[in-house]
């Protein structure tokens, strides 16, 4: 019996194959949405408003709900249905009113820097000498008691400045793109089934944020006037997939600032802390290093926001569907950004993509039977919090994996995060029962450079929310040009460093992408359902608090 029920499903998956192999592919949409796409495109009006009006967007800020509001209003002029916010905790907001900072000894030089996100003011125009601080355990806070009242402290020392040599833009040529067909065996984790590593200079991490928690309280109450960092001293790797990419941060006035302050009760209580060019920071320790004065003028204005009115949120709009219109395709990207820059390419660039994707689609006159969602997240930067919000309030709780009725009307979410470079493919979350439809869906890409499917699992954007609650959730494949050399998390993110032709391609193809998942007779297939994050009984965290 049980031999026979196993055929039984063996033949009604063979069947289930066949049809969606066999789905012909309408090319006349495809072709409507492929001259929409290329001929009157908008994507970079889109990205200069996002960017060159609205930017940066940090979460919480003014700035981030203006965008919301735009974006709002041209979902809206495109006859999108749905439109609206929702809204989740995330904590005190922060913005930047004014910021200047000048060396004045040895020599006058305009200084190169920006203040870390949710840092204090100085309260004013201030002149102060600089400093070197080397506190590196609880002893070293005794040499400097009493010391530091009315200074800048260097809490680094100084760094080598590399040449720019390298791959500093990168895109798939053949032997990435080999690369990328493979999925190698992960190296074990370091320390798996051991406790914290003793005798070896590791610290854990929670003791390294309580020393650094103590640091700060330490600086606010000697009175110092400001810390200056000059970046953090890893080279970046891919940032998203797994590829053997390991491209350093060249340097040239491009700083990259890491880490931010408090953002609950404990916001506004440390001292100003900036990061500076290391070019600048290196020339203020040698200058120190001869026994010589180095001297700053700062000034930093900062502001913070209330949580009253629930500062995260998410921007939502339905392109309604047909006689399947009640399952959903989604298309997201993060909107929000670090405040270095303006968020160009982090991510005004996906964001703009998904937003004119569906604008093409509307335009064009295609009929998508599925309702396709575009969601701009929130929070992504501090942690994917946007889209956790969303896929607890509408998919599950992932912590005891509890699935909500809209789960099952989930076809695919597709999201855009690396930056301006064109479509090349997709990573197909090791979701291999995807492959045969996707290549199917790539065959009037082709021309356009669209050719490769991944089987690697990618992380550290917004798809991997979905993909941990069993949605069939799928990152594009994007050449990365400068994303890691230069505007990733950079004073550089700006228009400039966009390029047209490649987000023209790839608000295009995202716009075929998404026409193909709403009009396919049956939703993507599925992996099996992720385990739940926490075990019933260990208590749960609501989707207010992620």
């Amino acid at each position: 019996m049980r031999r026979a029920v196993l055929a039984a499903v063996a033949v009604v998956a063979a069947v289930v194959a066949v049809n969606t192999q066999s789905e012909k592919l309408d090319y006349a949409a495809i072709g409507k949405i492929r001259d929409e796409g290329f001929n009157r495109s908008q994507v970079m009006d889109h990205i200069s408003w996002l960017s060159d009006v609205y930017g940066p967007r940090l979460t919480g800020s003014p700035a981030i709900q203006q965008a919301s509001e735009w974006a709002m209003r041209k979902f809206g002029e495109w006859g999108l249905a749905n439109i609206h916010q929702e809204r989740w905790k995330f904590g005190k907001g922060w913005s930047l009113v004014r910021f200047s900072a000048m060396m004045l000894e040895p020599q006058p030089q305009p200084i190169i820097g920006y203040p870390r996100e949710w840092s204090s003011g100085t309260k004013g125009p201030v002149t102060a000498d600089v400093v070197r601080v080397q506190i590196a355990n609880e002893a070293d806070f005794a040499k400097y008691r009493g010391t530091l009242a009315g200074k800048i402290v260097l809490t680094q020392p100084a760094r080598r400045v590399r040449m720019l040599e390298g791959p500093i833009i990168l895109r798939m040529d053949d032997q990435y793109e080999k690369e990328a067909e493979t999925t190698p065996v992960p190296a074990p984790a370091a320390g798996r089934g051991r406790g914290p590593s003793t005798g070896s200079g590791q610290v854990p991490a929670t003791a390294a944020q309580a020393f650094r928690d103590k640091l700060e309280e330490f600086y606010a109450a000697e009175g110092v006037v400001a810390t200056f960092d000059r970046g953090s001293d890893s080279d970046m790797a891919d940032g998203g997939s797994t590829l053997s990419w390991q491209q350093q941060h060249p340097d040239g006035g491009t700083i990259f600032p890491s880490g931010s302050f408090a953002r609950d009760d404990k916001v506004g209580k440390s001292v100003p802390g900036l990061t500076i060019a290391v070019e600048h920071y290196n020339r203020m320790i040698r200058v120190l290093d001869k026994g010589l004065p180095v001297r700053v003028e700062l000034n930093v204005e900062t502001k913070y926001y209330d949580e009253a009115g629930m500062n995260g949120f998410n921007t939502i709009a339905d392109l309604p569907g047909g006689d399947l219109a009640s399952e959903i395709v989604l298309l997201g990207a993060h909107f929000d950004s670090h405040p270095y820059a303006t968020g160009a390419t982090d991510n005004a660039t996906g964001s703009a993509a998904m937003m004119e994707a569906v604008r093409i689609l509307k335009a064009s006159g295609v009929k998508p039977r599925r309702t396709i969602r575009v969601a701009l997240w929130g929070g992504e930067e501090q942690g994917l919090l946007g889209s956790k919000a969303y896929v607890a309030d509408h998919l599950a709780d992932v912590d005891t994996m509890t699935l909500k009725p809209e789960h099952a009307k989930l076809s695919a979410y597709f999201n855009s995060d690396n930056g301006t470079g064109r479509v090349r493919g997709v990573w197909l979350q090791s979701n291999l029962a995807v492959r045969p439809i996707f290549e199917r869906w790539l065959e009037p890409l082709k021309d356009l450079g669209v050719t490769i499917l991944s089987p690697r699992s990618v992380s550290q954007t917004d798809h991997l929310s979905f993909d941990n609650a069993g949605v069939p959730a799928f990152q594009f494949l994007v050449d990365r040009l400068e994303y890691n050399s230069r505007t990733h998390h950079s004073n550089m993110d700006v228009y400039d460093r966009v390029q047209r032709d490649d987000m023209v391609q790839q608000a295009t193809v995202i716009a075929v992408f998404a026409f193909e998942a709403a009009t396919a007779d049956e939703k993507l297939p599925r992996k099996a359902l992720p385990a739940p994050q926490r075990p019933a009984g260990r208590g749960t965290t609501s989707s207010a608090q992620r």
